[in-house]
Parts: C-alpha cells; structure tokens; sequence
C-alpha cells in the first residue's frame, strides 16, 4: 500500500523553515526578520498550499492516483512544488504558463516530467474579467475530459488560505514569541497574505498585515498588480484582513536584490527583493517594531532575468550559487 500524503511529505519536510534576523537592515530599532521559504523541499513558499490542495483534494476523492491527471495554471513555483509532488506519488502533471516565465524554471518543471503548455501573458495570469489565456486554457481543458483531470486552480481554492492559517501563521508566532508586530508579504493568489494575516491577527488584532504588490507591466514572477488584475475569489474572499497595500516597482526590488546579497550574503528571488523593499519602508515609519516577511524562494531559478536586467553578471550569480548563506541543497535547482 502506498505511504499516505501526509507521510510522504512529513520525510519531505514541507514547512517549519528558518526565520532569521536581517542584522544589516535593523532601522530605527525596527527588527525585520525573514522567512526563508527556499528551506521547503521543492523550493518555494508554493510547497505550502500545493501539499493542501492535493491533501484535500484526495480525501475528496476529487484526485485518485493511478487515474488523475493534474492541471493548473501557474507563474511558476506552484507549477514547480505541484510537478514535484505529482511525480513523487505518481500522478501525470500538466501546467499552462506565461512565456515570460524564467527559462530556468521552464527547465524544472521539464526536470519533473511535466507536460508544458504556454502562452502569452503576464507573469501572473490574471484572473477574472479579462481572464488571461494561462487559467482559459487550463479550465477549458479541464472542463473538456471530465473525470480525466483535476485542477487545484490556487486562484479559488480555500486549502491554499488553509496551508497558510495552519501552518505558516502558527510557525511566525512562535518563532518571533508573539512579538511579531507587522507581516509583510507578496501578493499573487492570495493565500499567504490573508492565511498568516488572519491567523496573527486572531492572537493579537493590532498586528499590522501589509500586502506587497508590483509595479504596472513588472517583471516579479508570482506577483500581481491589482490595477491590471481583479484580486483572485482567494483574496477577494478576506480583503479585509489587509491594513495597508504598498506598491513596489523592479527598480526597487531589483536594487534590494543586490543590497541584500551585499550586505547579508542571501541570494533571494525578485519577489523577495520586492518583499524586503517595502519591508525596510515599514521599518522607517515604525521605529523600535518587529517586522516579519516571507522571502518566497532563493534566486537560482532567475539567472536569465537577474542578467537581462543587469542585477549581477553570469560570474557574480555563479559566484554566490556557491558562496550565498542558507541556501540549502536542493538538488534540482543544481
């Protein structure tokens, strides 16, 4: 018989990841401290709500092994953490992704076996009127094979706010001793934002919950403008948990990019920078505070973007691949 979810990915060590203070960003006496979610087995903050989806999805015998084909559309590390686990208990695993998608994570996601169909849109599909082609596609061949395939689809499913509520919120409580003060976190499906949000705020409602957005027509895989994009049902569904929005453009998050690995020897993703960019402004307007934000994955899968936009030369990123602190060996990202 086969080992159930749970424990295969218990000996996979989704969650309990580091969350570590940045000493070279304390401003003002304000505390920022960082999630490291790259710690997860399949590289991202993604692993979390994907174990979920799949989890309840089994238990409602929505997806059967041996028979299911998963679809879903993506920007990346959900595509990424659900080819992983699909490949792990031997379900087909089909992903609809934006062409601006880094090429290495097309490369991973290849790694895992998985079916790739893409198509031109934004970074982050968008998601009701005026519906990009990636969530189209995926639902339009879901809806024509019933019975054949089962898509998570992040965007709706409460089990990504469930992974969020349940464990990440409770991981950030106790590793900051209930002293957490702001949580600042990107913003594509909503699931982190409004999953940790509810939970910190259920055990002390003045925490303040920012969500971080990119600039219009950014280049951050995994976030989304709420300008160009109508917020997921996912988001829509707990807006209010959010006290505060900040925008963020590439110039800053790239720019973060660099300061951070300068100064802390982290090698982070762009939405990372983008996180820790609006984190520092919170610290500046709430002296002596303890901020907590999620770094969602490490920069590995990002050579080609980091190049294009001139962040670091093909000789620096191979250099910090190498020499960059807590960056844990995973080894497809190798």
């Amino acid at each position: 018989m086969a080992r159930s979810l749970a424990t295969e990915l218990s000996v996979a060590g989704v969650g309990n990841t580091p969350q570590i203070l940045l000493n070279s960003f304390k401003i003002k006496n304000s505390n920022i401290f960082a999630k490291l979610e790259w710690y997860n087995p399949f590289g991202s903050v993604k692993d979390r709500p994907a174990v979920w989806m799949i989890t309840e999805a089994e238990k409602q015998g929505l997806l059967k092994r041996g028979k299911s084909v998963i679809m879903e559309p993506t920007s990346g590390n959900t595509g990424i953490a659900l080819a992983g686990m699909a490949k792990m208990l031997g379900y087909r695993f089909e992903v609809v992704i934006p062409q601006k998608v880094s090429e290495e994570t097309k490369v991973i996601l290849r790694k895992f076996s998985s079916k790739i169909l893409e198509t031109e849109d934004d970074l982050c599909p968008r998601v009701g009127p005026g519906t990009d082609q990636s969530i189209a596609l995926a639902s339009a061949i879901v809806k024509g094979h019933p019975g054949e395939y089962f898509m998570p689809n992040q965007y709706e499913n409460d089990a990504n706010f469930m992974a969020h509520y349940y464990s990440t919120g409770p991981e950030i409580w106790n590793d900051s001793k209930g002293r957490v003060t702001h949580f600042v976190t990107g913003v594509g499906t909503g699931g982190t934002v409004t999953g940790v949000g509810k939970f910190l705020k259920e055990r002390n409602p003045n925490i303040k919950i920012h969500g971080v957005e990119p600039q219009k027509g950014h280049h951050i895989q995994g976030l989304r403008n709420l300008k160009e994009s109508n917020p997921p049902a996912l988001l829509s569904r707990r807006l209010e948990v959010i006290d505060h929005w900040m925008e963020i453009t590439d110039k800053e998050a790239f720019e973060t990019v660099k300061a951070i690995a300068d100064k802390e020897g982290l090698f982070v993703g762009p939405s990372s920078g983008a996180v820790l960019a609006a984190a520092i402004k919170v610290a500046e307007e709430h002296p002596s505070e303890n901020i907590a934000a999620i770094f969602a994955d490490d920069a590995r899968k990002y050579k080609s973007v980091y190049k294009e936009f001139r962040i670091f030369t093909d000789e620096e990123f191979d250099r910090l691949v190498k020499t960059a602190k807590h960056l844990p060996n995973i080894p497809f990202l190798l």
